[in-house]
């Protein structure tokens, strides 16, 4: 029986992703750091999957190295191994232009979006190097493949740098441990979410023109839907350096050439 372990894992995508990983069989670890929703994340998860798996729930700030090694302890002591690690924290950026950011909301989107995709990378390679295997997923977001949108520049510059990350982290990893330990990444796509709303945590509302509303209407997906596509096949991945998408080229294409007849209101 697998353990996973997801940061950000009390709402949205990261609670959909235990879910499925659940209901497939797995043992889960939730964590974020609103206590409080992570409270009802472990309760709504206790109630899924087979009898056999478990489910613990662990407060974690991914910008605090040392919270991060005790979601990975917290891990080892109840299951003894982690083979998932997903780092799925984040946060989405204030529709403005950079110029009009305060250094605080700068700070934030790339201590949460960033730093705390590093330091968890960090925690989780070192235990699986130790252990001897394991796989760590790194989930990219807008930017990664080089969009640019005035409004998200920051936060298209975090994940821009995820990506190179753990592309390069999954290099060293293949010098390091003959890919024993898998660096890989999880490309969702649009995700309709309280994310896309709210900006700095929750606390800012996010402002959407009719353009970007009709653009999402087109390719956006409810979270369900992307984890039910995403779990099963992290989970039958062998390969290092491997990328997980939902939203291909193919797909995309396919959602403009048909959206005259697939009508989606999602902000209705």
């Amino acid at each position: 029986m697998k353990t996973i372990v997801i940061t950000g894992s009390t709402r949205g995508f990261g609670l959909c992703q235990a879910k499925k990983f659940k209901e497939l069989g797995c043992n889960v670890v939730v964590s974020g750091a609103n206590e409080e929703n992570l409270a009802a994340a472990l309760e709504e998860l206790e109630g899924i999957g087979p009898a056999e798996t478990n489910v613990i729930a662990v407060p974690c700030d991914v910008t605090d190295p040392e919270q991060l090694r005790n979601l990975w302890d917290q891990a080892m002591q109840a299951f003894s191994a982690v083979d998932i690690w997903v780092n799925n924290a984040g946060v989405n950026s204030p529709n403005r232009p950079v110029c009009e950011l305060d250094e605080r909301e700068i700070s934030f989107i790339l201590d949460v979006d960033l730093k705390g995709t590093v330091l968890g990378s960090r925690v989780a390679f070192a235990g699986m190097v130790q252990q001897g295997f394991g796989q760590i997923y790194n989930v990219e977001g807008y930017g990664s493949n080089d969009a640019m949108m005035t409004g998200l520049t920051m936060y298209g510059t975090a994940k821009r740098a995820v990506t190179y990350f753990t592309r390069s982290l999954a290099r060293e990893s293949q010098d390091l441990t003959g890919g024993r330990v898998q660096v890989c990444r999880l490309t969702p796509g649009i995700m309709i979410t309280d994310f896309i709303t709210h900006a700095n945590g929750g606390a800012a509302i996010v402002e959407l023109s009719e353009k970007t509303k009709r653009v999402y209407n087109i390719l956006g997906d409810y979270p369900e839907t992307i984890a039910d596509y995403a779990v099963p096949r992290m989970l039958a991945n062998k390969k290092n350096d491997a990328d997980v998408v939902w939203l291909t080229r193919a797909r995309a294409f396919s959602r403009f050439l048909t959206a005259g007849f697939r009508k989606r209101d999602f902000f209705a």
